[in-house]
């Protein structure tokens, strides 16, 4: 992996892993709905979470499975690598305080395509709290001109 640039295509193999921890906050509850502009009561109001199943807030499951994209982004496979899709499996809620650890794991390494399958998976402490599969196109390093690092995410299309 380079500063500027992850894990080209033929780096990666099966079984590789990465984790993203961090402990959600209230105010990440709040800036992710003001961002998504997902104002559920669920997240932002004690009083009607009370009322739920959960009995208190609970976080967005989407602000869970961003940090899945922060693995993804800035440690496996890296900058430069572009998402193609994600199937998401909610399982459990996350709670203020709570800290989620979002792993990725590589399946499949398709070189010839420049794909990657990867399992991802979120838990709080022995909870799986989310799973599913993301898949993503890869730069190659053999398709780069020498000295233009740049362009792989243009040459991996």
């Amino acid at each position: 992996m380079q500063e500027l640039h992850g894990y080209y295509i033929e780096d990666l193999e099966p079984g590789m892993s990465a984790i993203y921890a961090k402990t959600v906050t209230e105010a990440d509850i709040v800036m992710f709905a003001g961002l998504s502009g997902d104002t559920n009561p669920v997240h932002l109001n004690q009083t009607f979470a009370e009322g739920t199943m959960f009995k208190e807030r609970i976080a967005h499951g989407m602000l869970s499975a961003s940090f899945i994209s922060t693995v993804l982004g800035t440690r496996l496979p890296g900058p430069g690598c572009i998402y193609l899709s994600q199937t998401l499996n909610f399982k459990a809620p996350v709670r203020i305080g709570d800290t989620v650890v979002a792993r990725v794991t590589v399946r499949e390494v398709n070189r010839e395509k420049k794909r990657l399958v990867v399992d991802t998976v979120c838990t709080v402490g022995d909870t799986q709290v989310l799973d599913g599969e993301a898949k993503l196109m890869v730069a190659s390093r053999a398709k780069l001109a020498p000295g233009n690092e740049a362009a792989a995410v243009v040459a991996a299309e």
